[in-house]
């Protein structure tokens, strides 16, 4: 028999890799199966308009790709929005802001996609009254209410639904992105009460990208934060295939890991093992080779407010698609778990030089991303199929 060698995993301990033996005739590649990845390819052969303008919707930024969102369609002519109370992100998310953030998102797409065939969305957000700031006083209420009416008017930005992924990547420190270009991004929001900020200055970037890394850190080192997005890892082409959202793991020493049992699942990565320095590395190289900034704020922190800024991320999203630059959302110093308390103070003081909102009327950063451009393709993301947000 061969000698193994040796690789250090999620909990620190030593594992034998797998041998081609043991391997067989399994691929390792790591594209995702295509099927996982088929929503970006478009609506296909559908043909019912809301059926249609959904399937581009589903393609919209969310956090950790829960695709926390429902379609109502029993009413004829119209589509009421829903959030999926079982895709939540309580630890990292505890007032669900992002959650309905990324309501936002689907939306903008989803208004977009109609006015593609000529219908106008005529919204109503919060037919039956805002959720709650409380998770547990959650209901089934609807998020908006979108009637179709005739006399859409396409929008140039709907070109850019399709080619638009978020860039998890570390950014070209080479090629500085110009101020005009931050303009552009800047002039694309498109939304009412959503103020758009965003910086290039060289005087700037190293407080933000401090900021970045060490409100990453916060959230990797907290137990119960860092548990949420492990316990949402899809490792391997079946798993990621199975579940097509969360964040998605398939390099070959991963999944021959996890194929033998030994990729920890149950607590986090042990300082000073590999996938603690994979972990901690990745988040720093995206902090320390951002190129500029961008940021979204709203005058309050209303849940409509929060529906906006997701709107107004999504156009900046596809703008930056249109002009080959990356955006990336590193909204970690946003988060509203206790232990970052001190990192949402400093970003609120260094993005609007204010104090951090003590109350919903009070100003509030919604989204902060980096700006940079990368050195390849960005592969998309897997979706879930249309048939499994529908309702009715």
């Amino acid at each position: 028999m061969k000698r193994r060698q040796f690789m250090r995993l999620a909990g620190g301990g030593v594992v034998a890799a797998a041998t081609a033996a043991t391997l067989g005739g399994c691929s390792l590649g790591t594209a995702y199966p295509p099927e996982a990845v088929q929503a970006w390819a478009g609506p296909g052969a559908e043909t019912e308009p809301r059926r249609r303008a959904l399937a581009y919707a589903l393609t919209a930024p969310n956090p950790h790709n829960r695709q926390p969102w429902l379609a109502d369609l029993r009413e004829p002519g119209a589509i009421t929005l829903r959030l999926d109370r079982d895709r939540l992100l309580p630890e990292t998310d505890p007032f669900g802001r992002q959650i309905v953030i990324g309501q936002g998102a689907f939306l903008e797409l989803l208004v977009m996609a109609l006015a593609e065939q000529g219908l106008r969305a005529e919204v109503a957000l919060w037919p039956q009254g805002e959720l709650p700031m409380a998770l547990k006083d959650w209901d089934t209420r609807p998020v908006a209410r979108v009637q179709l009416a005739a006399g859409g008017v396409r929008d140039p930005l709907f070109a850019q639904v399709l080619r638009r992924h978020t860039p998890k990547v570390d950014y070209d420190v080479e090629r500085p992105v110009a101020e005009a270009t931050v303009r552009q991004l800047l002039d694309a929001i498109g939304r009412p009460g959503v103020r758009a900020g965003g910086t290039v200055e060289s005087g700037r970037l190293p407080d933000l990208r401090r900021l970045c890394w060490e409100s990453a850190q916060v959230e990797l080192l907290t137990p119960r934060t860092v548990m949420e997005s492990i316990r949402l890892t899809r490792v391997g082409p079946q798993e990621i295939l199975r579940h097509r959202d969360g964040i998605t793991v398939n390099g070959a020493m991963p999944r021959v890991a996890d194929a033998l049992g030994l990729f920890d699942r149950t607590a986090p990565p042990a300082k000073g093992s590999t996938a603690y320095d994979q972990m901690m590395g990745r988040f720093e190289g995206h902090s320390r080779t951002a190129m500029g900034f961008v940021w979204l704020a709203t005058p309050g922190n209303s849940r409509s407010q929060q529906v906006e800024a997701g709107r107004a991320h999504v156009r900046m999203q596809l703008r930056a698609t249109e002009l080959g630059l990356g955006l990336h959302p590193m909204s970690q110093a946003l988060q509203e778990f206790p232990e970052m308390g001190p990192h949402y103070t400093k970003a609120h003081a260094l993005l609007l030089g204010k104090p951090a909102p003590k109350t919903a009327a009070d100003e509030t950063v919604q989204m902060f991303s980096r700006i940079g451009y990368t050195t390849g393709e960005i592969a998309a993301t897997p979706r879930r199929p249309l048939r499994d947000l529908l309702v009715g």
